[in-house]
């Protein structure tokens, strides 16, 4: 995935060129740092596991500052997302505008970003002013913690400004920011008295950010201080508390070690292995190339966690074989995508941490039922291949003795799978020191692959600044979530689901309808955040096993990575292969009707064992 370097535009004035290459500076210095701030954070994890486990020691504060320094790689690694897919930019709506409007459109989504910047940079000021203490554990004044997303915002507004003055856009970058600022200013002096829950005009403001395309952690930061003027409890510290609070959690951590683990697998050629075990298990088959595909999704679930690095990695992969073995560029990448959806289903799943961190759920049972409800997924899907790909070239079936080389060199990559579930499920390790072990045990497997130094720095930095944007989306949820709670927006939806009867069936079909909406503009972990703690109490007054609820949540968010307008897998695999989206669109559909079919499924076995 791209990391937002700049790639200069054709004609350049001397200042274009000089910002340039001051972006380019900045980028590598943040780059390296965020680098950095992970392999610390990865030592410092492995360190806490080897003193209580070989030492029966520890010491003090290994979690608070674990914690400080997630909420440091936040700040170096968000900056660095700013002008990439991990920006979580909805631009479908701005291309369905003329060509005019085109235009201004991309000032109003900098307007936001630059709110948000002075946000955090002022708030996070603020807040430093305000706070006392220090930190128990650590001896350090806490004011440190809010500086550092305080000097994130900062260094946002600085690689904006850089990055459109390299464009050759300077006056639009200037109008942003007048506008922005001027919002800024003038927002705590404005006072509107109307009868409508501020959390309505959070939505609809935040609606905006998402309609021009703008970054939406900062769609939903912006919308959050803008609301003030309607009446928000949530004064401008307060926003950037809550958004502090909310990546200030140890379980997070893991994000960055399960992404870590997935890019040096594939950087190490390990991932290879399990394509050429999952050939020679399902390659002669009829559909074999595409079941093979799917194989390896379900084997490669276990490693990533991510379904777009899953995604990039079978399009870049898969999609060149499968064209050649006769299957339709748009149903080849189509199969890719929808494969992909598993991994944010079958164990570890990015997803269900976020969920366990918004909902308190256990991690090592939502594990659990990520593993049957991928399974169920992985079925449905397989079923779909088979009656709808007639391929023409088969793979060569493989022999007995080739399956088992196949699967003695594909060890490697299923211990890693072993090392995070086996290893939570017990409970011999917490979720985080799980996905640190695995980033070791992937580390090991890249010395042993003889990878470069380059390829290291290449992973980590990379590891960073996703996790640095999934935290900073985490964290700016916060404010917004805060906002549904006190307008009791949990209550109506239990009154709601009342009327409806207040059965498990009522839920579940209200459920479903809230989620087939917000999934179709919103991004699965901000979905997540924002609708898994309204939803879930409705649920449990219903008799609804949580667990199994929580699971429905995950694999209802994910399907929506394949329906417009959003659709992130069609889009990642649409960058990849340079395959029109609207075209993935109508070839996903066989699949997505199977995926659609397992979620029945599931919400059946949830109502009937209520």
């Amino acid at each position: 995935m791209a990391t937002g370097e700049f790639h200069p535009i054709e004609k350049t004035t001397p200042d274009d060129r000089m910002a340039a290459s001051v972006l380019r500076v900045v980028e590598a210095v943040l780059g390296i740092a965020a680098a950095v701030v992970l392999a610390a954070l990865l030592l410092m994890v492995l360190v806490t596991v080897c003193l209580r486990y070989f030492f029966s020691a520890g010491f003090i504060g290994a979690e608070d500052l674990g914690i400080w320094l997630h909420v440091g790689l936040v700040a170096l690694g968000a900056p660095l997302s700013l002008n990439s897919a991990l920006a979580m930019r909805l631009d479908i709506f701005v291309k369905m505008l003329p060509e005019s409007l085109r235009k201004v459109t991309p000032i109003g989504a900098d307007v936001f970003t630059v709110l948000s910047a002075l946000i955090l940079s002022f708030g996070g000021s603020e807040i430093m002013t305000m706070l006392g203490g220090v930190s128990p554990t650590l001896g350090v004044p806490e004011w440190i913690r809010f500086g550092f997303l305080g000097a994130g915002g900062a260094l946002i507004l600085v690689m904006l400004l850089l990055q459109r003055i390299a464009e050759g856009k300077i006056l639009p970058v200037l109008l942003s920011l007048a506008v922005g600022v001027a919002l800024y200013a003038g927002i705590p002096h404005v006072a509107l008295d109307l009868d409508w829950p501020p959390s309505i005009f959070l939505g609809l403001i935040a609606a905006v950010g998402l309609v021009l395309a703008a970054p939406l952690p900062h769609a939903f930061l912006a919308a959050a201080y803008v609301v003030i003027a309607f009446g928000s409890s949530l004064p401008e510290p307060a926003i950037v508390s809550a958004t502090v609070t909310g990546i200030s959690k140890f379980l997070l951590l893991a994000i960055p070690f399960f992404l870590l683990a997935g890019g040096l697998l594939t950087a190490s050629g390990v991932a290879n292995q399990l394509v050429r075990f999952a050939a020679a298990m399902v390659g002669h088959r009829r559909a074999g190339l595409a079941q093979t595909t799917l194989l390896t999704s379900v084997l490669f679930s276990g490693a990533s966690g991510s379904s777009v690095a899953n995604a990039a990695f079978g399009a870049s992969t898969f999609q060149p074989e499968l064209v050649k073995h006769g299957y339709p560029p748009a149903q080849a990448a189509a199969i890719i995508a929808s494969t992909s959806v598993l991994d944010n289903v079958i164990p570890p799943s990015i997803a269900f941490l976020i969920l366990a961190t918004a909902t308190n759920l256990s991690v090592g049972s939502l594990l659990i039922g990520g593993f049957f409800a991928g399974g169920l997924m992985a079925i449905c899907l397989a079923v779909a291949i088979h009656m709808t790909v007639s391929e023409q070239v088969p793979l060569p079936r493989a022999n007995a003795k080739q399956r088992w080389q196949s699967a003695v060199q594909a060890i490697p990559a299923f211990g890693l799978g072993i090392i995070v579930v086996v290893g939570i499920r017990i409970g011999i390790v917490t979720t985080t020191e799980a996905a640190a072990l695995a980033a070791f045990y992937t580390l090991l497997l890249g010395i042993g692959a003889r990878l470069g130094i380059l390829s290291f720095y290449t992973a980590f930095r990379q590891a960073a600044v996703e996790a640095a944007a999934i935290g900073l989306l985490i964290g700016t949820a916060g404010p917004f979530a805060f906002l549904l709670a006190v307008d009791d927006v949990s209550g109506l939806i239990s009154h709601l689901t009342t009327a409806l009867g207040g059965s498990a069936l009522a839920v579940i079909l209200l459920s479903n309808v809230i989620l087939l909406v917000v999934g179709l503009v919103l991004d699965i972990g901000a979905a997540i955040l924002l609708f898994g703690p309204i939803l879930l109490p409705a649920a449990v007054a219903a008799g609804i096993d949580p667990i199994q609820f929580g699971v429905i949540i995950v694999v209802n968010l994910m399907i929506h990575g394949l329906t417009p307008p959003l659709g992130m897998l069609i889009f990642v695999v649409s960058g990849v292969t340079r395959i029109p989206a609207s075209e993935l669109f109508r070839a996903v559909v066989p699949y997505l009707l199977a995926l659609l079919v397992s979620l029945a499924i599931l919400c059946a076995w949830a109502i009937i064992f209520s």
